[in-house]
């Protein structure tokens, strides 16, 4: 039987990497103690902030609510809580009405937000129609929506419950794709008209990590995975990175680090001048911003069908 390094007690945790182990009391004081450093480090929660947290349901976001209900009080925080519906049949009802339970238990105000609502068609119909991937018409649909709901109520600050291993993975999907600007732009953390700033307080906590930590403080998690997820690139790059860690344990820190290190340097790459959307007013690096183009291409597919 393995033992915590601290007290002996029977450990439930072994961080491979450093050789740590860790009994469930300390476990879940390294973790809350880490995340607050990473919130405190990056100075990404003040006092009297108004923040949203996009809520999904799963481990992450549930974590990342419950972590900072804990400092609520304290820190006289504004706490909202945003669950997306895309639209995924016999996945998403499931999440919601974990997200819905964990809410209601703690009384933080639950707003739902839903794709077909806003745009007239599901996820589903899009995947069906469109000829981009799920992960695609997801993202960017799902990052629109958390905004405009951050905007709408007040919020300064919208909290992602982005992992590590997140992290990495987007790290070195745009490392693949050569786009040097847009490797430079994804932890930039500037102010831009009609942004809420996104924050990421799991975003040096492994997988792994989370998923113990919401089980030991029995979070009722969904621990559902989207039926879309092995159809997209990022599926690839997460299991070719899990295989790493396993080889060399502690390798998507050494990514995560290194990233960190070249920002610097980065920060003197041009990257494309800002624009705005003709057609919502958002941000965008082209006349029209990614979330219209996708919209106008899923309803003309729509449309054909009809008319076909």
């Amino acid at each position: 039987m393995l033992s915590c390094d601290k007290c002996g007690e029977r450990a439930v945790y072994l961080r491979r990497y450093s050789g740590q182990r860790f009994c469930e009391e300390h476990f879940l004081s390294y973790f809350e103690a880490k995340v607050r450093r990473t919130l405190s480090g990056g100075k990404m929660i003040e006092r009297g902030d108004v923040v949203a947290v996009g809520l999904s349901g799963g481990k992450d976001s549930l974590t990342t609510l419950y972590l900072l209900s804990k400092m609520r009080e304290r820190l006289a925080l504004g706490l909202h809580a945003i669950a997306v519906d895309e639209g995924i049949k016999a996945y998403r009802k499931e999440t919601l009405a974990a997200a819905e339970a964990f809410c209601s238990a703690r009384k933080i105000p639950l707003s739902t937000v839903s794709v077909e609502k806003r745009y007239g068609f599901a996820l589903d119909e899009a995947v069906k129609v469109g000829k981009n991937k799920a992960c695609t018409y997801c993202g960017v649909l799902r990052r629109k929506l958390l905004n405009e709901k951050a905007l709408e109520l007040g919020a300064n600050k919208l909290a992602m419950g982005h992992n590590l291993d997140d992290e990495v993975q987007a790290i070195m999907m745009n490392y693949i794709s050569g786009d040097v600007a847009r490797v430079a732009r994804y932890a930039s953390e500037a102010m831009v008209r009609g942004l809420v700033r996104r924050i990421k307080p799991l975003g040096d906590m492994p997988e792994k990590e989370v998923a113990l930590y919401a089980h030991l403080r029995d979070l009722e998690a969904s621990f559902e995975e989207c039926p879309y997820t092995g159809d997209s690139r990022r599926f690839e790059v997460r299991s070719w990175l899990n295989a790493m860690e396993e080889e060399s344990p502690g390798i998507k820190y050494s990514i995560l680090r290194g990233y960190q290190k070249l920002l610097p340097h980065l920060g003197t790459v041009e990257s494309r001048d800002i624009r705005w959307c003709k057609k919502c007013g958002d941000i965008s690096s082209n006349a029209k911003c990614k979330a219209c183009s996708l919209v106008a291409e899923v309803k003309k597919y729509l449309l054909d069908q009809e008319i076909g």
